[in-house]
């Protein structure tokens, strides 16, 4: 699942169904989202995905705006 946050200006990527995850900063604007139990990646947060004059219009990907 793909989500794209207007207002937050993130993208969500969900390799499994979300839930509650533990998160874990990379450094490079992008949030790891792990499993609790097992610490695998299920999924990541990209902060300011859309960034200069960029529109959502024009982006590479097919996504949920909420």
């Amino acid at each position: 699942m793909v989500f794209f946050d207007k207002e937050g200006n993130t993208l969500d990527v969900w390799f499994e169904k979300p839930r509650k995850v533990i998160s874990e900063e990379t450094g490079e604007e992008i949030i790891l989202k792990k499993d609790p139990k097992t610490k695998k990646v299920i999924g990541f947060e990209k902060l300011n995905f859309v960034s200069g004059k960029a529109k959502i219009e024009d982006l590479p990907v097919e996504v949920v705006v909420s």
